[in-house]
């Protein structure tokens, strides 16, 4: 076990300067408002720095720098791009203990997870894309024997991409990556409770790519995340967060008439069947692992496991174990390596959490554990942090239909297949699920029926680069990750050539 000092403290691994610019054109750039706004650790509320508070002149600022870059970004070849993005995924190793104590001091997630997943996954994302950068191939259709018809892939141009609070580093590694890969240039917008984290990354990565590739700009959502997404200069925008911002995005792309990339929000069901407590063995341990998943990275993920759906037969049992996990959560110092859950991200989600929690107790769930705010005392006596919760209940509740965004789990019990994949679809959302079963024809059908993006079987919570992600309904638009993620930045270029020298013969 260890504890880092945190950020700015005598011994940390991160050094913090008391105010932060944007990151614009490959310099570090004030915003034009002259204005800045405190960035609090959710662990104590207390201010790590001052961030710019911009406005959309700042915006435009970024643009001028990306669309200046873009015609010798998006010319260069494969291999310089590649070899760009593999600098940026080895700079992120050489300082993943910085960057994850600066993400886990920001965001509230234990240290364990920013150096276990986060960085070595954004790392890799960086490679992935590299590597699919270089195997991407034109193609070549004969429409007859005197003519033929070239497809080239280019780059969109100049995208804009907005970054949520619960993975700053990773989910901006999701949409940098592929949109760098396939030569576009790029304004991001980092979420506003986690606006330093990314500037940190800059710090690392921002000499490694050309001026104006990259670039950051800081400021509340609803005005700097509009002046982004209704910029007549973009080309493509990407989002990731709640589905009512969602649908407003997708209001101002279509304005312009540019695609869009929507990853929004979910109610994934986890389906245990009754074979997993057949033995008592390393499998059924598993299987108690991923229900208590749900408070992984503090419940604050969209995929979350938030709808434990258990046969009846084994609910007794299985439940007994899974809550002895759930009590065994340590929640502490996210810095400290022996911390399993750190607090919540702002007041405003343990405003949220408490709210779900009182309106479960109103619709008649039982609280099995949890249920409340922790008070750690100490330096943390003012933090975020809530008790990991479970509600028992049925699936007409709003804690099982609605979005918490927290570590708080509604369980139900199912009686067969049938019912288990009926409760599961019974959602408007469909982003992830999971399937906890010893027969593999089960889990294939079941997994199958399920109407979402992403369904673990016997595993949850796994996010490789090669591996497509996005949601059915409305959880979102299009995918991220995997190397079809090129297709989404690129436009296809038609070159349709005849070699012939006679005349077609229509007029």
């Amino acid at each position: 076990m260890m504890k880092y000092e945190p950020p700015g403290a005598p011994g940390s691994p991160v050094d913090v300067a008391p105010r932060y610019e944007n990151f614009i054109g490959g310099k570090w750039q004030a915003p034009t408002t002259g204005q800045y706004t405190p960035d609090l650790c959710p662990a104590t509320a207390r201010p790590i720095c001052e961030v710019p508070k911009s406005g959309p002149e700042d915006i435009e600022l970024a643009l001028d720098a990306a669309h200046s870059a873009k015609d010798t970004w998006g010319e260069a070849t494969t291999a310089q791009r590649a070899a760009a993005l593999n600098k940026v995924a080895d700079a992120i190793d050489a300082h993943r203990e910085e960057l994850a104590v600066a993400e886990s001091w920001e965001n509230g997630k234990p240290v364990r997870e920013t150096l276990a997943a986060d960085l070595p996954l954004a790392a890799d994302h960086f490679r992935y894309f590299a590597a699919a950068i270089r195997a991407e191939e034109s193609e070549i259709t004969e429409i007859d024997k005197e003519t033929i018809a070239y497809h080239f892939h280019e780059p969109l141009g100049v995208v804009g991409q907005i970054i949520p609070f619960n993975f700053p580093l990773l989910m901006a590694a999701w949409k940098l990556a592929p949109a760098l890969a396939a030569g576009n240039c790029t304004v991001i917008k980092p979420a506003s409770p986690t606006p330093w984290s990314i500037l940190k990354l800059m710090e690392v990565v921002g000499d490694l790519l050309p001026p104006g590739v990259l670039n950051v700009v800081n400021g509340p959502g609803a005005e700097i995340g509009k002046a982004l997404a209704t910029n007549r200069r973009i080309a493509k925008v990407a989002f990731t967060g709640e589905t009512t911002t969602g649908r407003l995005i997708m209001q101002y792309a279509s304005q312009n008439i540019i695609p869009v990339t929507l990853e929004l929000g979910g109610k994934s069901p986890n389906i245990f069947f009754g074979d997993v407590a057949a033995a008592d063995d390393d499998f059924l341990d598993k299987a108690v692992e991923g229900l208590v998943l749900y408070a992984f990275n503090k419940g604050e993920v969209c995929t979350c496991p938030s709808r434990a759906l258990i046969q009846e037969d084994i609910y007794e049992e299985f439940m007994g174990r899974c809550l002895e996990r759930v009590r065994a959560i340590r929640l502490g110092d996210p810095l400290d390596t022996g911390t399993m859950m750190g607090p919540q991200v702002s007041q405003r989600q343990i405003d949220k959490i408490s709210s779900y929690v009182a309106v479960g107790a109103e619709e008649g769930a039982e609280v099995l554990v949890g249920g409340q705010r922790a008070d750690l005392g100490g330096r943390f006596t003012d933090g975020y942090f809530y008790e990991p919760t479970v509600l028992k209940g049925h699936n007409r509740m709003r804690v099982f239909q609605e979005e918490i965004f927290g570590p708080v789990l509604a369980v139900t019990t199912f009686k067969d297949e049938a019912e288990a994949v009926a409760l599961a679809n019974d959602t408007l959302y469909g982003l992830g699920a999971g399937v906890w079963s010893r027969d593999g024809a089960r889990a294939y059908r079941v997994g199958r029926a399920i109407k979402a993006g992403r369904v673990w079987t016997n595993c949850y919570h796994l996010y490789p680069a090669g591996a497509a992600f996005g949601g059915y309904k409305i959880s979102g638009i299009g995918r991220e990750t995997h190397k079809t993620m090129l297709d989404h930045y690129s436009q296809t270029k038609n070159l349709l050539v005849s070699y012939g020298t006679k005349p077609l013969g229509l007029f």
